[in-house]
């Protein structure tokens, strides 16, 4: 994939992105789906025709902001966490934008955060470095790019929580809530696709764990009928599995 960055913005931070992703550095802004870094930072771009269609990460403000200044009002989450005397780490295999993982963080946990695509691992991982002066916590975060369930082999006797949380499904009547439909579909392509998604939560329920999250759609199928308990919220659940 492209990257779009003028002359203005081009550093070691970009070019290190470039090399990582094999991808090549341009000052005229494609139109095709790219990468453009400037001075907000890395954002990718779907539909350079769709302003709507850029995906930039921000933890400074935004919904992920305002969740994290109230993350202590994070009641389902924290009930799914439970009671804990210390503070705990948590390995999220499906960290996508960290969303959940950064209420973690600011909730005095540790995070070990895996993300498979590279392109939303750099989209986050470039938001985290421009977040990281302000946010405290953030140093309690250990961010890797990779197959998390091989990871999961070398930290699982640290890890008091495996976090799971795929991609929903796309639903008609749910497309407005959403966002840009395209953007979606192909962040969806970007990533895990279902099926892969459904054997990485086989692989972390045959395994050897103290206690997996497993966030769902509210109205989803229970496919696995071993859960413990259950913390409904009025759009999602969490099943846990101890």
């Amino acid at each position: 994939m492209l990257i779009y960055a003028d002359e203005s913005n081009l550093d070691d931070h970009v070019l290190g992105i470039a090399e990582n992703l094999d991808s090549k550095v341009i000052n005229k802004i494609p139109l095709e789906p790219h990468l453009q870094y400037d001075s907000d930072g890395l954002a990718l771009i779907i539909d350079p025709s769709n302003i709507k269609s850029k995906i930039h990460i921000d933890f400074l403000k935004g919904k992920v902001g305002w969740r994290i200044k109230r993350s202590q009002h994070e009641s389902n989450l924290k009930k799914a966490l439970g009671k804990n005397k210390k503070d705990i780490t948590i390995f999220d295999a499906t960290a996508g934008f960290l969303s959940d993982s950064m209420i973690f963080l600011s909730l005095g946990h540790k995070v070990i955060a895996v993300e498979k695509n590279k392109i939303i691992f750099h989209l986050v991982n470039d938001a985290i470095k421009r977040a990281s002066k302000k946010l405290e916590f953030i140093n309690k975060l250990d961010f890797r790019c990779g197959d998390s369930f091989n990871l999961y082999q070398d930290f699982k006797d640290q890890c008091d929580i495996v976090y799971l949380d795929p991609m929903y499904p796309i639903l008609k009547k749910n497309q407005k809530k959403s966002g840009p439909i395209e953007a979606i579909k192909y962040l969806q392509k970007c990533e895990n696709s279902s099926e892969d998604n459904e054997e990485l939560i086989d692989n972390f329920l045959s395994n050897d764990f103290k206690k997996i999250i497993l966030k769902r759609p509210l109205k989803s199928k229970k496919k696995y009928s071993n859960i413990n308990y259950q913390v409904k919220g009025s759009t999602t659940r969490f099943d846990i599995y101890l």
